[in-house]
């Protein structure tokens, strides 16, 4: 058995920016260190580490360097190269382990894993070449969504084929990248399950996380969703089957569709902390944050139970475009809680920051994010 890594030692964080700041914020409360490695200065992370590491991710004497200096390596975004882990494992325990980044950085690897293991995926196909989009288009019908195969995030990447008029543009679009047809899923709800697995095996989740995305962009996560029973329970089950698969260890999130029937389609998996999950910093026992940094030091896992209901907003740059927003204004509003994540510069588009709201049912915790964002908007 792997010898727990004891408050004291040091976190070592690939990437800088608000996931790894939070993860930062709780493994600093529970008594480490924390160094991050990323190419960024008085980044969201760095900004609290006790070490910023300032370097390409493909600086393999850099990364060796980092490693040297951490008890155990974690990440908080995929989208970093795999030898940038396989570099540090060599040196010091990494987890989440460079195959499951390998798996889940990829659309396409991430599908076919998820296909030889049977787990419920929309139909898709791989792409390379126009003659291909074609012929798999005929096949799959429309409508259809083009995504690059590899490194997309928040909708980057991704373009809906409504009519065969909108073919070549979404060709293009992918800059000559080979690309993962999908079949567009009808659903009538977007569900996640963040949840976590630990060194020893211990599995513990946050239940199922009702989500709205806004121009492929995470807009209100609400906690627990509005489902059937059964529905949790196999998106749950479904979830935990592929973590064993993965053999993951941390906090990820596999993100579902609802369709019509009841049916769940899994849509991606996030192997890392995840936005739908934020709530849990205000609503939860511990926090996906603090559940993080228990299951990769091979402490025990920490309760998920969620005393009351609560929605999630996130802060995205566009706020700031005229002015400051008025955080007095917000903060009157009962049971509100506002997170901001250190960036300078707001950009539309850009996360700088969430609110999360309570109530006694959900509909109240809904409502007062709801009330937050017009607010916002009607500045």
């Amino acid at each position: 058995m792997t010898c727990p890594i004891l408050p004291g030692s040091t976190i070592g964080i690939f990437g800088s920016g608000q996931l790894g700041r939070m993860i930062a914020i709780s493994a600093r409360q529970m008594g480490y260190n924390i160094h991050t490695f990323s190419p960024d200065t008085s980044s969201p992370t760095g900004q609290l580490a006790d070490q910023e590491f300032v370097s390409a991710y493909n600086d393999i004497d850099a990364i060796r360097h980092f490693a040297t200096n951490t008890d155990i390596i974690t990440f908080e975004f995929e989208n970093i190269p795999v030898n940038c882990l396989k570099a540090a494992s060599e040196i010091t325990p990494v987890h989440p382990h460079e195959g499951v980044l390998y798996t889940t950085q990829h659309r396409l690897r991430e599908k076919l894993f998820l296909e030889k293991n049977g787990f419920p995926v929309a139909p898709f196909r791989h792409i390379k070449n126009w003659n291909q989009l074609n012929n798999a288009i005929d096949e799959l019908g429309m409508p259809a969504v083009l995504k690059t195969a590899g490194f997309g995030y928040d909708g980057k990447g991704q373009r809906r084929i409504e009519s065969r008029k909108d073919l070549a543009s979404a060709w293009k679009s992918m800059g000559g990248q080979e690309a993962v047809l999908e079949k567009f899923i009808n659903f009538k709800l977007e569900l996640s399950v963040v949840a976590a697995t630990s060194i020893t095996g211990e599995f513990v989740n946050y239940g199922t996380i009702q989500n709205k995305h806004t121009n492929h962009i995470l807009d209100i996560s609400s906690a627990p969703a509005d489902i059937p029973g059964a529905v949790e329970i196999s998106a749950i089950n479904l979830t935990r089957d592929v973590f064993t698969k993965l053999d993951f260890i941390g906090v990820a999130c596999v993100e579902y569709f609802l369709d019509s029937e009841d049916n769940l389609v899994i849509n991606e998996i996030a192997p890392r902390v995840h936005n739908s999950g934020h709530f849990s910093l205000d609503a939860c026992n511990t926090s996906q944050f603090e559940q993080h940094v228990r299951a990769i030091c091979g402490l025990p896992l920490g309760s998920t139970v969620q005393p009351r209901p609560a929605a999630m907003l996130n802060l995205l740059g566009n706020l700031w475009e005229k002015q400051e927003p008025d955080w007095i204004n917000i903060l009157t509003i009962p049971e509100i809680k506002l997170h901001l994540y250190g960036k300078k510069e707001p950009r539309a588009g850009r996360k700088m920051g969430h609110l999360t709201a309570l109530g006694d049912t959900q509909n109240q915790a809904i409502h007062r994010i709801l009330e937050a964002k017009e607010k916002l908007e009607s500045i």
